[in-house]
């Protein structure tokens, strides 16, 4: 059995995790198994979730002290950075845009009926209370922008807060491209063993990565049902189709702007856009997509180590999508004619939203919640799409971490940094090397 796995690379495997889940949690759900699928099937993909997700500080930590150390000039720091956060403003800007022309064209809320309207509000009402919490808690732009800096250092990577965490990383990193290289060698040393060790840790995690998904899909389809989906199939796919089109056009933009093959581009990056949607969460997926871009994609370490990061904390275009279709799809449900100017506005505060909001399951809610009060659209119409939010958020997740890879090889290549590679993927190297130790 092990030299069968040996010989189906890993994507493939993660592929077949993926259909079979799909198919047990379809059972499941169909005999009422959902209960024992939660007990006894999803601790093993929530125990895979957290295996990955321990890496990630200090991983992003190790990486962005040595990316940004290893720019060396201050000069090209501010250029990559400059290049990769207007890279990321420009698209997900361009992703509300496109799922408000979608859901303008198609009106998905136009023809639901008042029953199910009626019927969805009491179902999923309840559990809004928690989501308008949190949007009520959450601090204005400016107060978004100065928590950026952080005052413990220490605290911020104990609380896992990614923005700190990044300004911190980047600002150690310049220090000691400026200080004497005789006394931050060792400093340098240090974070670059860390770095490799947490590298290591992914490859081992990753080859649970088929499990991981099986149980963490069955967990979803069990106890998701098909019977909302199809109250809510207009919606729903208008917002894949949205997510589609977003997919398909990263590949000729990186043809355009960094000369790659768009198949080259989709697979290597294919591992982890399967781990994304598994896992619903760009932060969890993001030691994965550091590996595919580094070695699938010739993106060099440093350049990779700094836009990705930053990516999974401010980059969500297909969370900006799915802003865009659900504001109004809930304002035409409510018969509410939102004006240019009003959607101008929802294209604004979905792109500013994104800043700052983590790469964690759930938070497109929260972000939701900040574009419909801006614009007067009434926050229970949430209920109206809760119950498709959790499968929904498995695509949107994809998108983000391709939209993430995308700028980390658009940017490379601008520097003229873009190196060739092979054309492998990484499971392949992977499965050589467990080979080679037998």
């Amino acid at each position: 059995m092990s030299k069968l796995r040996r010989r189906i690379d890993l994507p493939t495997q993660i592929l077949f995790g993926l259909i079979l889940g799909t198919a047990a949690g379809m059972l499941a759900n169909r005999f009422g198994w959902g209960l024992w699928v939660l007990r006894y099937v999803k601790p093993f993909g929530t125990a895979f979730v957290r295996l990955i997700s321990l890496v990630v500080v200090p991983l992003v930590l190790a990486s962005l002290v040595i990316g940004t150390a290893s720019l060396g000039d201050p000069r090209k720091l501010g250029r990559v950075g400059a290049k990769t956060i207007v890279y990321y403003l420009v698209t997900t800007a361009f992703s509300v845009a496109l799922g408000l022309a979608l859901a303008n064209w198609i009106e998905p809320g136009a023809g639901l009926p008042e029953s199910v309207k009626t019927q969805l509000l009491a179902s999923y009402g309840g559990e809004l209370g928690g989501t308008l919490t949190r949007a009520a808690e959450r601090p204005s732009l400016a107060e978004t922008l100065l928590e950026i800096i952080p005052t413990n250092p220490i605290q911020s990577l104990a609380q896992g807060a990614m923005l700190q965490i990044i300004f911190f990383a980047i600002l150690m990193g310049v220090a000691i491209s400026l200080a004497p290289k005789t006394r931050t060698g060792t400093l340098l040393a240090f974070f670059e063993g860390l770095n490799d060790v947490m590298i290591q840790i992914v490859h081992l995690v990753i080859r649970l990565a088929p499990f991981g998904v099986f149980a963490l899909i069955t967990s979803v389809v069990a106890n998701f049902g098909f019977r909302v989906l199809v109250s809510l199939l207009k919606y729903s796919l208008v917002t894949i189709v949205g997510l589609a089109l977003l997919n398909f056009l990263y590949p000729p933009l990186v043809r355009i702007l960094a000369g790659m093959r768009p198949s080259q581009f989709m697979r290597g990056i294919r591992p982890a856009q399967l781990i994304a949607f598994s896992t619903s969460s760009s932060s969890a997926t993001l030691p994965v997509t550091i590996q595919c871009t580094v070695e699938n994609l010739g993106v060099p370490t440093d350049i990779a180590s700094f836009v990705l990061p930053l990516g999974a904390t401010i980059n969500m275009n297909g969370t900006a999508l799915y802003q865009g279709v659900s504001a109004l799809f809930i304002a035409q449900v409510y018969g509410m004619n939102l004006t240019l100017g009003d959607q101008l506005t929802i294209v604004l505060t979905a792109t500013l939203a994104a800043i700052g909001t983590a790469g964690a399951p759930g938070v497109g809610m929260l972000m939701l919640v900040i574009v419909l009060r801006q614009v007067g659209i009434p926050l229970e119409g949430i209920a109206l799409i809760l119950g498709v939010e959790r499968f929904l958020d498995m695509f949107r997740t994809v998108i983000n971490i391709t939209g993430d890879a995308s700028a980390a090889v658009i940017v490379a290549a601008s520097e003229g940094e873009l190196r060739p590679v092979p054309s492998t993927d990484a499971s392949s190297t992977a499965r050589r090397e467990g080979d080679e130790q037998e």
